[in-house]
């Protein structure tokens, strides 16, 4: 069980705890996940008007969604290369340390880099995987330089994208049975 705060249109705020073992999709609900997926500006009215359903179903629905955990706020895409964020670096860390403590000054660390854009622990040979999305090698090198002060990496090493094919893909939604 989980806390949250989720933001639905722009209209209200839903407070409460989610459990995502037990919520149930059925089509009117990946209707609006694919919907609000598709296009995360939209009203809930435009939503309600696109799948077919009256605005307080739609609406019901869609609160029910934010307190499950399933609907999380709502984000635009940005364009990085629009803003001079011309280099994308996967970076992949194995460390030394496994310890507790450790891996919350690490956390800690990733997360005041904004540059870093995505973070995850990870099985197989590395531990961690993050996305480092910047201007230049020499942003990069200041992200690289702030990320090693943490101590214990074993081994750093950074892929460099040389285009980006897929990115932002809406989540394939299921009906459950």
């Amino acid at each position: 069980m989980a806390c949250f705060i989720t933001y639905i249109t722009q209209q209200c705020f839903i407070f409460g705890s989610y459990d995502l073992q037990s919520q149930k999709i059925d089509a009117i609900d990946k209707a609006i996940l694919d919907c609000v997926q598709a296009d995360g500006t939209l009203s809930q009215r435009e939503v309600a008007d696109r799948i077919g359903l009256s605005q307080n179903a739609c609406w019901r629905r869609m609160q029910r969604l934010a307190q499950s955990g399933i609907l999380q706020g709502a984000a635009a895409r940005v364009n990085a290369r629009a803003l001079g964020l011309d280099l994308t670096v996967m970076v992949f860390v194995k460390t030394r340390n496994h310890s507790p403590d450790w891996s919350k000054r690490f956390r800690q660390k990733v997360e005041a880099i904004p540059e870093i854009t995505e973070f995850h622990r990870i099985g197989g040979e590395w531990d961690y995987f993050l996305k480092v999305v910047t201007t230049s090698m020499s942003g990069y090198d200041t992200v690289y330089q702030q990320l090693i002060t943490v101590g214990d990496l074993e081994t750093v090493t950074g892929h460099f994208s040389m285009e980006t094919i897929l990115e932002g893909r809406p989540l394939r939604v299921r009906i459950s049975a």
